[in-house]
């Protein structure tokens, strides 16, 4: 296990006595092992398609280490970019890893590192881009924009070619949604969203282009992030106590697994986080393992 690498300290800062637990977690709960502790804040790791190596990001930075944290971490060079929120996916080569920035814009990195290259578009009303999700044949983001102006804001799902090209819009609500990811098969899109009851997210899929939507939980938690497993067999979430608003950080969570349509929902794990816990897709490859990020704290 590496212990206390040094990042910057931007971005959130961990409550006094907090660290930061990247941990790997079989499918059923067993086999806990944390590669990584860290006195500052860590979010959102996922793993290399050849399951080398766990992508993160830490005070604007993004970030490698060893699978099994023997070595690293790293920092990817990102050029004149040091701002980058917890929102990135990685091709399905494992090429590239897109990038949202907390200049409102998606950006495509090599995973080796260099110069950023501008996916999003401008708008002429506020459009700040969120990523979540890359089909499986990498030709396309799926991500949620903030539009509007402070007080009127909507939060949807759009997707945009990988390449760059026009956004399209697949929800136009006013309840929020978040987190859109794309099945292994590509046929679906997984989201959370508040469209069933105001101020209470739970978890949806729609088909690709939109249509077709299905709600997967109603239970009286809050439910975030579902991500589908790269075999197409299961979907981790992250599942906050009733009446939570958002998803914050420092709360007692549950990691769930369900199947794909909703059935045989169960706890994995317990742990105090939230925010940065699981925010994007972090199975392995071999669809038995996945990554987390704990924040135990003296409370």
């Amino acid at each position: 296990m590496t212990t206390k690498p040094i990042f910057s300290r931007q971005g959130r800062a961990p409550r006094p006595g907090q660290r930061s637990e990247l941990t790997v977690i079989d499918r059923d709960g067993a086999n806990r092992q944390v590669i990584l502790t860290a006195d500052e804040v860590i979010e959102a790791p996922n793993w290399m398609p050849d399951a080398s190596t766990l992508i993160f990001n830490a005070g604007g930075d993004i970030w490698r280490i060893v699978a099994d944290g023997s070595e690293g971490p790293s920092r990817i060079e990102t050029g004149a970019l040091r701002d980058f929120n917890n929102d990135h996916v990685l091709s399905p080569d494992g090429r590239t890893i897109y990038l949202s920035s907390n200049d409102g814009h998606l950006h495509a990195v090599p995973v080796v590192g260099g110069e950023p290259r501008r996916v999003s578009n401008s708008h002429s009303t506020p459009h700040h881009y969120y990523l979540h999700g890359i089909s499986p044949d990498g030709g396309t983001l799926s991500y949620v924009a903030v539009e509007g102006p402070a007080g009127r804001k909507r939060v949807n799902i759009f997707t945009i070619p990988a390449a760059g090209g026009p956004d399209t819009r697949l929800t136009d609500l006013s309840a929020p949604h978040d987190g859109p990811e794309y099945s292994a098969d590509g046929e679906w899109i997984y989201f959370n969203s508040e469209r069933a009851s105001p101020g209470h997210a739970q978890c949806f899929r729609m088909r690709a282009d939109g249509t077709g939507i299905e709600q997967l939980t109603f239970d009286e938690r809050v439910n975030w992030f579902p991500h589908p497993s790269p075999d197409g067999k299961w979907v981790v979430y992250l599942s906050y106590p009733p009446g939570t608003p958002g998803h914050p950080a420092d709360k007692d969570v549950i990691l769930r697994l369900m199947l794909p349509n909703g059935e045989d929902q169960h706890d994995i794990v317990a742990l105090f986080g939230g925010q940065g816990t699981i925010n994007v897709n972090s199975w392995a490859p071999d669809s038995q393992r996945f990554a987390y990020v704990a924040y135990p704290a003296v409370r």
